[in-house]
């Protein structure tokens, strides 16, 4: 059985993996096929499967995904790309907070080092070069 705070941040994570899916859809949307975000937003898919894998696994009911709606769209690319700087920035932040809470699951455990890494060590280095270049 999994406690009701494993489920909650199981919930958490994927509702942000689905914020940063749909921002960087959104600004592919309206700017084009820009990197790194053409790269970047599929990577985004591919970390929604990985928890959705825990979800099927622990009978957690997975959310819906409304963000396609709520995202706001940034004025330029340049500004897109500080708002994906922030957007890793933060996911880095939440995993090292959810983690403190999976000692007893570790394959969430190593799933969420997985996505923390992506976002660390590709997907900011990405946003952070494309921000000082102007786009």
């Amino acid at each position: 059985m999994i406690s009701d705070t494993v489920k909650d941040i199981l919930v958490e994570a994927i509702n942000d993996e689905y914020k940063a899916r749909a921002t960087y859809k959104n600004v592919i949307e309206h700017f084009g096929d820009v990197r790194p975000f053409t790269n970047i937003v599929e990577a985004e898919g591919r970390h929604v499967s990985a928890l959705l894998v825990l979800f099927a696994k622990y009978g957690v009911e997975v959310p819906e995904d409304t963000w396609d709606s709520r995202v706001q769209t940034p004025q330029s690319i340049t500004e897109a790309c500080k708002v994906g700087v922030e957007a890793e920035i933060e996911n880095v932040k939440m995993y090292d907070r959810l983690l403190a809470f999976t000692d007893d699951y570790p394959d969430i455990r190593e799933i969420f080092i997985e996505l923390q890494s992506a976002s660390k060590e590709r997907h900011l280095p990405a946003f952070e070069r494309c921000a000082q270049r102007g786009a």
